[in-house]
């Protein structure tokens, strides 16, 4: 679903691209502004998708709008003025549409938007993943940078501004000044389970689940704080 906005101090012509906006599935028309001012403050405070803009409006043209707004979604210029498409193409717009426009033209536009943003969406996925891909972590311990295999971890246990870090090939934990929510930005969450309030585990360590603990890699009983029980029986699939 695409988040849009159609911004034309024009009601008829507004009408006309809500009216093709509401016949397209995967468009989700947020507001519709009438002034330049409005539409800033929606890109400013929602997630928008998609813009349909007019250029010739009062205050502000369409195009000092673009050049106005640094992260600026992808857009659709919409006229009644063919002498502006150079000025458009140039800003990077998605397309240019001369009214009045037919449904046809529309429909091809926003398809090659929607095309645009499902391949933006599917770059960030992908680094997103290869940013978790990697099989190891580096930890700060006694003035230097230990590498630690993430499939290794057994448990993490929190100790005011330090975490231990145990793996399987060690009787030794891992001492770093660190942080529960620092550690786990850098381990994969499907993997990871925060127990307690004092404890990460490992899900493919654990062996036993009792009513307030459980048992992981062997023999060892690892609490469960009463406020993670729910998430706890949910992640494990007994809920």
């Amino acid at each position: 679903m695409m988040n849009c906005i159609i911004v034309d101090d024009e009601p008829l012509a507004a009408d006309l691209i809500s009216g093709y906006v509401h016949q397209i599935e995967y468009l989700n028309l947020v507001a519709v502004c009438r002034k330049p001012m409005e539409a800033i403050n929606i890109l400013g405070n929602q997630k928008i998708d998609l813009v349909f803009l007019d250029i010739e409006m009062p205050q502000l043209t369409g195009i000092e709008l673009v050049k106005t707004i640094s992260n600026m979604p992808l857009f659709i210029f919409i006229t009644a003025y063919p002498q502006y498409a150079l000025d458009g193409f140039n800003l990077n717009a998605i397309d240019y549409l001369v009214k009045p426009i037919p449904l046809q033209r529309f429909i091809a536009s926003v398809t090659k938007a929607r095309e645009l943003c499902l391949l933006k969406n599917s770059d960030d996925k992908i680094s997103t993943a290869d940013d978790l891909s990697l099989p190891f972590i580096f930890v700060r311990s006694e003035h230097q940078n230990i590498k630690i295999n993430i499939d290794e971890i057994t448990h993490i246990q929190g100790l005011k501004d330090y975490i231990k870090i145990y793996t399987c090939t060690s009787g030794k934990a891992i001492f770093t000044l660190s942080n529960f929510k620092d550690i786990l930005e850098k381990l994969p969450r499907s993997r990871f389970l925060r127990v307690h309030r004092s404890y990460v585990e490992n899900m493919a360590f654990l062996s036993v689940l009792r009513k307030n603990s459980l048992i992981i890699h062997g023999d060892l009983l690892i609490p469960i704080g009463e406020t993670f029980k729910d998430e706890v029986h949910k992640r494990l699939g007994l809920a």
